[in-house]
């Protein structure tokens, strides 16, 4: 029997979270035992009442609601007990029916190959179009250490980078290794500091063939990348614990850009204010043209 353990964060979107959770009944199949542990940051939407009526016997942890996704899940790491994998899961993902073991197979058909202990990453695909949406990365460039490219599926395992944290089966050996997601992170960028430490440590990471699921994209309507919006309001969202905070820029910089690590901390800030500063300009210039 194969012991799984899943990790999920959620914060008020119950629907969204127990539809995730009905995709996970019956994974794996009979060679399988699965167990699930959310942690429910600051819910008051009865999120965890929810969860419970799918996943009786699931552990749900509580948080305040500032845990954000990387707090979250290394919260849920915390209470995992006896396990031979992980599996990092996003809450608004839907699994095809065969998608863990599908992750388990891919797992098994590299135990041959000398790559070490082998992260198993699953591509997503959006719901209405069938793009990918999250996957495995590779890095634009050696000169572009912090630019990252969605790998798409292929018909057989694909090596890596790093990958998106959606949908993703680490084995025990690579905890013991590694240790579990960083809290240090306010929210993104855990995930893909994951993979890299995971790699400078020896480890390999592939994606599994073909989507597994399906996670829309999050969209940019109203996030600081969002060029509608003014330069204030972009930079209050930028430094937020979901857009591009300092801290853990600081943090993932220093880890992965290298000896230049400074300048690509402070390029996304400085192209924000430049750009806005241009923007500007255009718009003093078409005002006295008109």
């Amino acid at each position: 029997m194969i012991n799984v353990v899943v990790l999920m964060a959620c914060h008020n979107r119950r629907e969204t979270t127990v539809r995730c959770l009905r995709s996970l009944i019956g994974q794996g199949g009979s060679e399988v035992s699965l167990r699930v542990v959310l942690t429910d940051d600051g819910s008051t939407d009865g999120t965890a009442h929810a969860a419970r009526e799918v996943w009786p016997d699931i552990h749900v942890l509580r948080g305040n609601g500032t845990l954000f996704w990387a707090k979250g899940m290394a919260l849920a790491a915390s209470a995992v007990g006896d396990y031979d994998f992980l599996l990092w899961i996003n809450d608004d993902v839907v699994l095809d029916p065969e998608a863990l073991s599908q992750l388990l197979r891919t797992h098994r058909s590299l135990s041959g190959r000398q790559t070490g202990n082998r992260i198993v990453v699953g591509g997503l695909r959006d719901p209405g179009t069938g793009v990918v949406t999250y996957s495995g990365v590779r890095r634009c460039s050696r000169l572009r250490p912090t630019s990252f490219s969605v790998v798409a599926p292929a018909r057989s395992p694909v090596q890596v980078e790093t990958m998106h944290g959606n949908l993703v089966l680490v084995p025990r050996g690579v905890v013991e290794r590694v240790g579990q997601i960083d809290s240090g992170f306010s929210h993104g960028m855990a995930d893909f500091d994951y993979g890299l430490r995971a790699r400078s440590l020896g480890c390999t990471i592939w994606l599994a063939p073909k989507t597994l699921g399906t996670c829309a994209r999050n969209s940019v309507q109203g996030q600081w990348n969002d060029s509608t919006l003014g330069i204030r309001e972009r930079l209050r969202l930028m430094c937020a614990p979901k857009g591009l905070p300092p801290s853990s820029w600081l943090r993932f910089t220093q880890r992965h850009a290298g000896p230049m690590w400074p300048m690509y901390w402070l390029s996304p800030y400085v192209r924000l204010l430049a750009g806005s500063a241009l923007t500007g300009i255009r718009h003093r210039v078409r005002d006295l043209a008109g």
